[in-house]
């Protein structure tokens, strides 16, 4: 049953997706075609649709909780996957990650404490710092030969230099697309350590670390931080299940753990969505042939993309990636400011992509394109592309 027709273009229109319908409240034009946010175009696995579908059948939709098997259905994927196991009590389930980021702000920091972040990055990270009176503290990474890398120095100063607190680590990094090294964490936890700062690992797209960059779940590579950080996963990425608004949050540390209840309990949140739970315990259980599949066919998507980019406009760089299903897009070969190339991007080419400038200043010369779509829709948007840039010329 994993087999599932990923060139299938699938109507979203008229769904209220936010994807696809709410171009004119972006202030953009109707007919542009969007890659951008990160949801697939994708029918989800088989056995989750089923699990919904005897759900819906049963009809009736009461307050729900998960047993023990929920979480045996998680610690067998991330134990196959990943080789590492967690425990069951430091399981906490969350509407989404970004509401688990906001927990760990307001539970392991104060208002005015100092939160960093690594831009450009995903753009809730800095939202759940400022909207809670924290101060963003920004170590930005190093983009040299067309990759990203960590400046440990910069990393260390800025924690010192400005109190830092607690520390919004995006693993795989979203939107640069680096799969970090077990080297790599392992260097971030030992600064963290010494400086007494929480860790917060945002691992929603843990499950896509291509094969020959393979993703270390951050508690693995330093156990010895358990007392003092958090990951958070969720099955939304890797399934397409963002709209049901389930995530898992490990917080190995009772204390922490009890920190951050207290302040769920604060927000008024009380539980997960059942068709959520429903959906989630399915996926991990019975989505692996499904995913396999979608892998192989973002992987040629990729591969598109590269050889589109060289042989036909090659004004547009890709840098490379090590995971995730983005492509980020070097696109300063184009000689346009910020704002000039997102208008272009808009109105020229007629695409909805991430303008690089959300994801901080540093992302200005960038746009981020969502892979998960098929390949008539990347082809299409490609050749919008490539048409717009030859008319700017």
């Amino acid at each position: 049953m994993a087999s599932c027709n990923f060139d299938e273009v699938i109507e979203r229109r008229g769904t209220n997706s936010v994807k696809f319908d709410f171009a004119a409240e972006h202030g953009l034009p109707e007919d542009v075609l969007p890659l951008w946010v990160a949801d697939m175009d994708f029918r989800v696995p088989e056995p989750v649709i089923g699990a919904l579908q005897k759900a819906v059948d049963h009809g009736i939709f009461g307050y729900s909780d998960t047993k023990s098997d929920y979480f045996e259905a998680l610690s067998g994927w991330f134990s196959e996957r990943f080789g590492w196991r967690p425990k069951e009590e430091w399981l906490v389930k969350t509407p989404g990650v970004v509401f688990a980021l906001a927990m760990a702000v307001r539970s392991l920091t104060r208002p005015g404490d100092s939160v960093l972040i690594q831009p450009p990055v995903y753009p809730p990270f800095f939202n759940v710092i400022r909207e809670n009176d924290r101060k963003i503290v920004e170590s930005e990474l190093v983009y040299q030969d067309g990759r990203y890398s960590i400046d440990f120095e910069d990393f260390e100063r800025k924690i010192t230099e400005q109190h830092v607190k607690l520390f919004i680590l995006c693993s795989p990094h979203n939107p640069v697309t680096r799969v970090w090294t077990r080297d790599e964490l392992r260097e971030i936890g030992k600064i963290c350590a010494k400086h007494q700062v929480f860790v917060v690992s945002d691992e929603i797209h843990c499950d896509f670390a291509f094969d020959e960059h393979p993703h270390t779940v951050f508690l693995d590579a330093n156990p010895e931080l358990a007392s003092r950080s958090i990951v958070c996963t969720a099955p939304s990425k890797t399934f397409n299940l963002a709209g049901l608004q389930a995530s898992n949050i490990w917080i190995p540390s009772a204390n922490v753990r009890a920190g951050f209840l207290k302040e769920m309990a604060r927000s008024g949140c009380s539980g997960l969505n059942r068709m959520g739970i429903i959906a989630c315990q399915a996926a991990y259980t019975g989505g692996s042939g499904w995913f396999k599949e979608c892998c192989a066919y973002l992987r040629a998507n990729l591969d598109f993309l590269r050889d589109f980019l060289r042989e036909r406009l090659p004004q547009i760089r890709l840098v490379e990636p090590e995971g995730t299903y983005f492509a980020w897009l070097d696109c300063s070969g184009l000689g346009m400011p910020p704002d000039a190339l997102n208008h272009f991007i808009v109105q020229k080419a007629r695409l909805w992509l991430d303008d690089g400038q959300i994801f901080g200043a540093s992302g200005g010369q960038f746009q981020r394109v969502v892979l998960a779509c098929p390949r008539r829709t990347l082809e299409e948007a490609l050749s919008r592309l490539e048409n717009a840039v030859r008319q700017n010329q």
